[in-house]
């Protein structure tokens, strides 16, 4: 039986140690961003062949013996606020750091965010180089903190305050998904999508946790003026609940302005907004959820029907729009999209309920 390539995946000291245990080799293995400095002995007696180190701290003499064993090596890359070789997905606490302390702008996030700011347009091939490589880091990641998981992705505007009753409803929905056995995934940003995270993050706990995180959130109802706020807020319902339930938010430096949220217990960040919204649509293997937006959850709504159309993804997956009015009058969507799919065997998956109650079942209906 073939080995699984992430089955060849070194992320950790334990790993590295387990593994030599076993093989007394690192032939063939990727090690991804361990260090390794204190592992000299180990590294000058093993066989290195084929292997691949990314981003690993190595004493010289074992870079060299690696070296000459047929590895590659890619060192460390010094004076960058974020990993290009990362192992694992965020978590909120990584992006922000220091919060408690400190205002948002010397947050590993925010420190991303403006390092990106200096270089996309600079021409530098590094730069670019090192978006790419930590964006495939971040991709590797997803796909496996996602193996076999079924997803449901939600969409809706960023501008959705906290407070609102809209965004009540959207926690509710990402609370009833994840009490169905669904792993709910977002854009990972502020409103609608932070609100479905709130909700994944609160399914596990008592009913009174959801309305009690409400109010508490919505004396910071929004990430302008201050993002600080906005997200000391969402910490302080994390530390008053802190055994929340899972989900994945999967925003992008791209759009900075827009902060990460708090609740999507898994982060997979990009910098390629292209990449990042491809990812996430095509990762939505149980349906897409999408709530009222403007243009962005519109290009999403058409980015995830085009693939449904052509079956270039296989089967068409289920696509739930929440609001008839707001889809059929005030952003006339739902009628394009049921043309589209007039005839093909999308027209079984697709639905427009009225409210985010409607939703888990219509999904389970529209399930192939």
């Amino acid at each position: 039986m073939a080995t699984h390539r992430h089955e060849r995946e070194i992320h950790s000291p334990a790993e590295f140690d387990a593994v030599l245990a076993a093989h007394g080799s690192l032939a063939g293995y990727r090690i991804q961003s361990v260090d390794l400095t204190d592992r000299t002995f180990a590294l000058l007696t093993a066989g290195a062949a084929g292997a691949v180190f990314l981003g690993c701290a190595l004493q010289p003499e074992a870079a060299a013996k690696v070296r000459a064993d047929g590895a590659l090596v890619f060192p460390p890359v010094p004076d960058l606020p974020f990993d290009p070789y990362r192992a694992r997905l965020y978590s909120p606490a990584d992006l922000y750091a220091g919060i408690a302390e400190g205002p948002y702008e010397q947050t590993p996030d925010a420190l991303a965010y403006a390092w990106f700011q200096r270089t996309k347009a600079d021409g530098d091939v590094f730069s670019s180089m090192l978006r790419s490589i930590h964006d495939d880091a971040v991709s590797d990641a997803l796909d496996e903190h996602l193996a076999g998981a079924p997803v449901v992705g939600v969409m809706g505007g960023h501008r959705m305050g906290r407070g609102t009753e809209a965004y009540a409803g959207a926690a509710r929905l990402g609370r009833s998904l994840t009490r169905a056995g669904l792993t709910v995934a977002t854009g990972g940003g502020p409103g609608a999508m932070e609100a479905a995270n709130l909700g994944a993050y609160t399914a596990p706990l008592a009913d009174g946790v959801l309305d009690e995180a409400l109010e508490l959130l919505a004396k910071a109802p929004s990430y302008t003026p201050s993002v600080t706020d906005w997200a000391r807020a969402a910490f302080e319902v994390r530390a008053r609940r802190p055994r929340g339930g899972d989900s994945v938010g999967i925003p992008t430096w791209f759009y900075g302005h827009e902060p990460p949220n708090a609740f999507a217990a898994h982060v997979a960040k990009y910098f390629a907004n292209a990449t990042r919204e491809d990812g996430l649509l095509a990762r939505s293997t149980a349906g897409v959820v999408f709530l009222p937006g403007a243009a962005g959850t519109v290009q999403e709504v058409f980015d995830n029907a085009t693939p449904n159309y052509y079956g270039s993804r296989g089967a068409p997956t289920p696509m739930v729009l929440v609001d008839r009015v707001h889809w059929t009058e005030r952003l006339p969507v739902w009628p394009l999209l049921r043309t589209l799919a007039a005839e093909r065997p999308m027209a079984a998956r697709i639905a427009l309920v009225d409210s985010v109650e409607e939703v888990p079942q219509t999904l389970a209906r529209l399930a192939p």
